[in-house]
Order: structure tokens, then C-alpha cells, then sequence
């Protein structure tokens, strides 16, 4: 197999299975429909929290015993029978439980496992062209399935069947990563076995003590303010009669688009200050977000303002983060920084849900341009030093 065909395949698997994480998006107006209101949202989140933590701590220990290629497969498996099961239950419950474990323990392999064998297939000089167009097929799968549950909904089904469909397409992963086994391997830079993934005591306290730590500690923050504004985003567009699909479809071209013509740039001379300046336009996207009410077009540049910023920002971050990483941990480096995005991604919903019920969007959003200046204020402070 050529190295192109591989890449070819290997992305479209990424793409395939990343409509699961979009779907999360797509909860609570699947939970309005028996029920339940974002407070419980945000629980099962947290229960998908735990499950990533665990797992993504785990994941070296599993991909060093099984393969990389085989554990991604059976991560997809698993992520399918998660959403078969939202698909179905009709009631909170067990069931919705073990969708949600299921979800955080297929996501948290596939997400931090993913960077890892990119890395084994590219030198360092090509990393942030290889590690954006990675965010690309990331972003379009979980931006576009969201769209693809409001194309269900238009043309007459229910937003259960967009589960459905993704699960299917998560059976499709599954097969091409185990197919992938071989040629990945065929095709490593370095033709050595693969250094242990595991994360040890000690391999934690080594990447602690890196230049690594800042931006790992970044794209929590990050992601909270990603899953503020992203996983409650249909509650925030009923309530102003706004059409959330219209934001997903923005938001998910403008990454893409920009993150295709920059997947060349590596951040400049200094990637942290380029970091910085994308994250304040974040920022400002979130503030004019708080102020802009039902007006379409504000909508909109809220849409592509937020995309440019996080979106451009994110590869550059977890290209600074394996730089900066000690060579020797590069792969429990790209886990922990996987692990910190699924505790704001996944963790962040269940202080957001209780916001929302509680005191209303408008504290949230508040609450979420804080941590997005506080995230901007960071990188600028390295960018100093």
C-alpha cells in the first residue's frame, strides 16, 4: 500500500467515527424528548468524564498490549454500541449510563490514540501540517453530524435515526483502522518497535516538569469554553429563534477551510504569541455572543469569529505540546494533553447544565469569556518569556 493510500484511509476513518463526538452536541434536544433537561445532560457527561479519564489513563496500557491500530478498532465498536443505545432509550436509566461510560471509553482511545500514530508516520518538521489536516477530518465529522440530525429532522425522522446513521459509520472505522494494522506499521519512520505508551508515576512527573505542561493545562481551558458554547448551542438558539444548524455549518466550513490553507503554517516565529492572538479573538466571539440576541448576521460572525479562534488555535497547541515534549514521552505526552481536553470537553457540560437551569445562558456565557481570556492570557504570558 502507498504511503498516500494509507493517509487516504487513515483520515477517513478519523472522520468516519468523529460524527460520535458531534452527536453529544445533539443531546439535549434529544433529551427534551422524554424529559429530561440539561442538568441531566450534564450528568451524563460527567459520567462520560470519568470513563475518558480512566480510560485515557489506561489507553497506553491497552494499545501496548493489543496494538495501537487494534485498540482504535475496538474503540470504535465501542463508541457504535453508545450510540445505538442513545438511538434507543426513551428513559433516564441504566441504560442511558452505560451509553455514556461506553461513549467516554471509545472517544478517550480514539482521540488520544489517534495523534500517536500519526506521529509514528511523520518527522517532526511535517507535524503541523499532518496534525491539522488530523483536526480537520476531526472537526468536519463532529461539526457536520449535527447538520446531518437537522437534515434528518427536515426531511421527517426523528433526531434518534442521526445516531443511527453514525453508528453505522463507526462500524465502518472500526474495519478500516484493523485493516490499517499492517501498513501503518510497514510505513513508521522509525522501524524500530514502539516506545511504551503507558503512563507510569513517573513518566507523569517528567511531563510535569516540561516546557509541555502549559499548553496541556491551555486546551482544558479551551475545551471548557469549546463545550460552553458548542454542547448547549441548539438551548442557546431556540431560546433566541435562531437556527442552530446554520451555526454548526459556519462554523465547521470556516475551520476547515482555514485550517486547509494554514495547514502549512507552523505559528510563526513565535507560535505562543500567534496562540495568543487567536485565542482573544475567541474571546471577543463569546462577548459579542452574550450581547447579540436574535440578530442572524451577528450570529453568524459569532460563528466564524469563534471558528477562526479555537479552530486555528487548537493544532497549533498540540503541535507547541509535542515540540515541547521530552522525545522519550511524546506518546503519554499527547494522552495527558487528550486527557485534559476531555475533562473540560466532556466535564465542563455539567457545570454549564446546572448554569443553564439555575441562573440562565447569560451567566454561562459570562462565565465562559472569562476562562477563554484567562486561556489567551497564558499563552501571551509564554509568548513573553
Amino acid at each position: 500500500m502507498s504511503r498516500g493510500y494509507l493517509y487516504v484511509l487513515f483520515f477517513t476513518a478519523i472522520f468516519l467515527q468523529a460524527g460520535a463526538y458531534g452527536l453529544t452536541f445533539m443531546l439535549p434536544r434529544l433529551f427534551d424528548s422524554f424529559g429530561a433537561d440539561e442538568k441531566v445532560v450534564g450528568s451524563m457527561l460527567f459520567a462520560t468524564t470519568i470513563s475518558t479519564i480512566v480510560t485515557v489513563y489506561f489507553s497506553g496500557h491497552l494499545s501496548d498490549y493489543f496494538g495501537r491500530q487494534r485498540t482504535l478498532s475496538g474503540a470504535c465498536i465501542a463508541i457504535s454500541v453508545s450510540l445505538f443505545l442513545y438511538g434507543f432509550v426513551d428513559v433516564v436509566g441504566i441504560s442511558l449510563v452505560v451509553a455514556s461510560l461506553l461513549l467516554g471509553f471509545g472517544w478517550g482511545l480514539t482521540y488520544s490514540l489517534g495523534p500517536v500514530v500519526l506521529s509514528r508516520l511523520v518527522n517532526a518538521d511535517m507535524r503541523v501540517r499532518f496534525f491539522t489536516l488530523l483536526s480537520v477530518f476531526v472537526m468536519a465529522g463532529f461539526g457536520l453530524s449535527p447538520v446531518l440530525a437537522a437534515v434528518l429532522e427536515g426531511a421527517g425522522f426523528s433526531v434518534r435515526h442521526a445516531f443511527f446513521v453514525t453508528a453505522a459509520l463507526c462500524i465502518v472505522s472500526a474495519i478500516l483502522f484493523l485493516f490499517l494494522d499492517r501498513p501503518i506499521k510497514a510505513h513508521a519512520i522509525n522501524p524500530r518497535a514502539e516506545l511504551p505508551s503507558r503512563i507510569t508515576r513517573a513518566a507523569l512527573s517528567g511531563v510535569i516538569a516540561s516546557r509541555s505542561f502549559l499548553p496541556i493545562m491551555m486546551i482544558c481551558l479551551g475545551a471548557s469554553v469549546f463545550a460552553g458554547m458548542i454542547n448547549f448551542q441548539t438551548v442557546f438558539a431556540d431560546a433566541r429563534g435562531l437556527n442552530y444548524a446554520s451555526f454548526f455549518l459556519i462554523y465547521t466550513i470556516t475551520v476547515v477551510v482555514f485550517r486547509l490553507i494554514l495547514s502549512r503554517f507552523k505559528g510563526g516565529t513565535n507560535p505562543y504569541r500567534t496562540i495568543a492572538v487567536l485565542l482573544y479573538v475567541m474571546s471577543i466571539s463569546v462577548v459579542i455572543f452574550i450581547f447579540s440576541g436574535a440578530s442572524f448576521p451577528l450570529y453568524m460572525l459569532v460563528a466564524v469569529l469563534f471558528a477562526v479562534g479555537y479552530g486555528i488555535s487548537y493544532p497549533l497547541l498540540v503541535t507547541v505540546t509535542a515540540n515541547d515534549a521530552e522525545e522519550h514521552l511524546s506518546a503519554q505526552t499527547l494522552q495527558l494533553f487528550a486527557l485534559t481536553y476531555f475533562i473540560g470537553i466532556f466535564g465542563f457540560p455539567l457545570i454549564a447544565g446546572w448554569f443553564i437551569v439555575e441562573l440562565g445562558t447569560w451567566p454561562l456565557l459570562a462565565f465562559v469569556a472569562a476562562l477563554a481570556l484567562i486561556e489567551a492570557t497564558l499563552a501571551l504570558r509564554r509568548s513573553l518569556n
